[in-house]
């Protein structure tokens, strides 16, 4: 059991014997009035979204998952298909299970399937993964030293801002925790 100040965006916490993937969080403290916290949950079963407000003292039941280390192989129309590393069982996980996480699968990459009970719930991606980026608008003459960001596409169709000195084919490190570009990928 946690607080319900201890919620984070990402956390599948039980409400009522149902699942829910918080989607969004945000602490409330109004003035003299006790602290509140407003969320936006995912049933991961059903995949409806719901809003909720807690209050500060209520204590809630955060799911417990196993994580498993499957490779993504490929997709086929909405559905991803996963290998187990272990016994080579295969799993297809729908984009509702898999949610914004999608814009960074590519064939051959390892991430951690969660399983609830034996089922998959969700997936966690590395902190950081290196992409090509395939699309981006040339560099302006004249910008120097300033930190201009234009936005680039992915290989796998995901969008980041980037500084104005990168270019088509290069490869970059990106956190796909928030989106945001960190440097230039070390090429072998």
């Amino acid at each position: 059991m946690i607080d319900a100040t201890q919620i984070r965006k990402g956390m599948i916490i039980v409400m009522d014997g149902t699942l829910f993937r918080v989607m969004e969080m945000q602490l409330i403290t109004p003035g003299r009035w006790k602290a509140m916290v407003q969320t936006k949950l995912r049933n991961i079963q059903v995949g409806s979204q719901i809003e909720h407000r807690f209050r500060s003292e209520e204590r809630l039941e955060q799911a417990h998952l196993d994580e498993v280390e499957m490779e993504f192989l490929y997709q086929q129309g909405d559905e991803y298909f996963f290998m187990n590393l272990e016994n080579y069982e295969q799993v297809t996980l729908t984009i509702e299970v898999i949610g914004d996480s999608v814009k960074y699968l590519k064939p051959n990459t390892v991430i951690e399937v969660e399983l609830f009970a034996g089922n998959p719930v969700g997936v966690n991606l590395p902190k950081s993964m290196d992409l090509k980026v395939v699309s981006t608008e040339p560099r302006l003459q004249g910008a120097t030293k300033t930190s201009l960001y234009k936005p680039a596409v992915l290989e796998t169709g995901a969008v980041v801002q980037v500084p104005e000195f990168i270019k088509e084919g290069d490869v970059i490190r990106v956190d796909t925790r928030d989106d945001t570009y960190l440097e230039r990928a070390k090429t072998k």
